[in-house]
């Protein structure tokens, strides 16, 4: 009795483990689209080519790599191994997901900050800060007006669903909490949209994905557009109805067969706007869209920004929202239209701010007090280049040269003139400290001469 339960196990654990060869007999060996969406092709025992024929070496890891693309049944598996893991073991089976009590997923990549690892060094924090308020500084004086603005973790805000593992290690000294006083210091227009969610007494993000619902966003377009002065349709008493037919993104990726459709809102009448083009989806890398308001506006957004951008269009005459890391405010300004000026980033992305310099030529330095510090021509790891209208002049700064909140001026010298220019400061992978400038050519027309000399002074 024994032995036959040993066999028929054995069997029965075989039949399993070729579930996904068996399943090519359904699904066929022929080439075409896998279960994942990629195209494949059986390999071939040989290579053609210009030289004749050869036998293909790599024959058994292309095929290794096409079983992998042609896996039958992928989804079903995956959602079943996710479902046991998850509902017996209430752990997950995807390393991006971490599954809750009560139902509830979040984001792996936002533990660091949930449990205040992997801190930015104070010098980061400013790098971040004081490049948001020189795009500030520059936005204002180009009648633009600016705010900044951090979409919070989901569990920054709602952290009674997370595993007791985690939620023993929670601490209140985060890049959030360290990065709010240095965008006090610099002046930077911050929109606290952390504390603002914190009042409201329900939740207001999704239960298995990692953003906020269409309410939670109305609420923070509302909230971003009375700072900017901006008028505008408020959702507060506005008509909406329920469904249950929203499909998280974290629900997506451990379960992708087996997804449970949670509650969304749906405002009647929706936001009133136009796309400009068509758009697969609003996570598009570039998307501009019309409405009868007036105004205009440039958003630099990420994921968030998908629930958030209807709200944000009805409120605008035209309005651009990208993806583009880093900032590509040379180009997106070029036109002079735009008079409003919105950046939003997501919680975890906020070292992010500190190592993307801006790509924007901030202008020459009228102050005198820069003319005051001690220039030297020792810069590291200089380069000058051009890119398009501009010379985009990077270089690294000596280790321990620099204080915490060190400001980088450039001065560029012709055969007649000399002009002196602010630097964006950014820190590099490698922990070592750079700095980005860009410069019109026109600016560098007027010095004189073809070849001009660098100089650096910290102030």
């Amino acid at each position: 009795m024994k032995k036959t339960f040993k066999i028929g196990f054995l069997v029965l654990f075989l039949l399993i483990c070729m579930i996904p060869s068996l399943g090519l007999v359904v699904t066929g060996i022929s080439d075409g689209l896998s279960e994942s969406g990629e195209e494949t092709v059986f390999p071939s025992l040989k290579n053609v080519d210009e030289e004749g024929e050869s036998w293909n070496l790599d024959f058994l890891s292309d095929l290794g790599d096409w079983f992998e693309q042609k896996f039958a049944f992928r989804e079903e598996l995956v959602s079943a191994y996710g479902l046991v893991t998850g509902k017996v073991f209430g752990t997950s089976s995807q390393e991006q997901v971490i599954v809750g009590t009560d139902g509830w997923l979040y984001f792996t990549d936002t533990l660091s900050d949930y449990q205040g690892t992997d801190l930015m060094t104070e010098r980061q924090l400013f790098d971040a800060a004081h490049t948001l308020a020189m795009i500030q500084t520059y936005a204002e004086q180009n009648g633009i007006d600016f705010i900044f603005t951090i979409a919070p973790n989901k569990a920054s805000l709602y952290d009674e669903h997370m595993p007791y593992y985690y939620s023993s290690f929670c601490s209140d000294e985060n890049n959030l909490s360290h990065f709010l006083p240095w965008l006090e210091s610099e002046g930077v227009n911050y929109v606290d949209l952390y504390a603002v969610f914190e009042e409201q007494d329900e939740v207001l993000y999704h239960a298995r994905d990692s953003h906020w619902n269409n309410k939670g966003a109305a609420l923070a377009a509302d909230t971003l557009l009375t700072a900017l002065g901006q008028e505008h349709v408020s959702y507060e008493n506005a008509d909406y109805e329920i469904r249950t037919d929203y499909i998280g993104d974290l629900d997506e990726m451990i379960y992708p067969s087996a997804e449970t459709p949670e509650e969304e809102i749906y405002y009647d009448p929706e936001p009133q706007f136009t796309y400009v083009s068509e758009v697969e989806s609003n996570y598009d890398r570039r998307i501009y869209t019309l409405s009868d308001a007036e105004g205009s506006l440039l958003m630099y957004r990420d994921s968030f920004g998908n629930a958030l951008l209807p709200f944000m269009a009805e409120n605008y005459g035209s309005a651009c929202f990208t993806r583009d890391q880093p900032y590509q405010l040379n180009s997106d300004l070029a036109s002079g239209e735009f008079t409003a000026l919105v950046i939003e980033s997501a919680e975890r992305f906020i070292p992010n701010l500190a190592t993307n310099a801006p790509s924007l030529a901030y202008g020459y330095v009228a102050d005198e007090s820069a003319d005051d510090l001690d220039y030297t021509a020792d810069i590291t790891n200089l380069v000058a280049a051009e890119a398009g209208a501009y010379t985009k002049i990077t270089g690294t700064l000596e280790e321990g040269s620099y204080e915490v909140d060190s400001r980088i001026y450039i001065r560029i010298s012709g055969d007649i003139y000399s002009l002196t220019f602010e630097a964006f400061p950014f820190s590099l992978e490698d922990g070592a400290e750079g700095f980005v400038l860009y410069v019109d050519n026109t600016f560098l027309g007027i010095l004189g001469g073809e070849e001009y000399s660098y100089e650096m002074g910290l102030s």
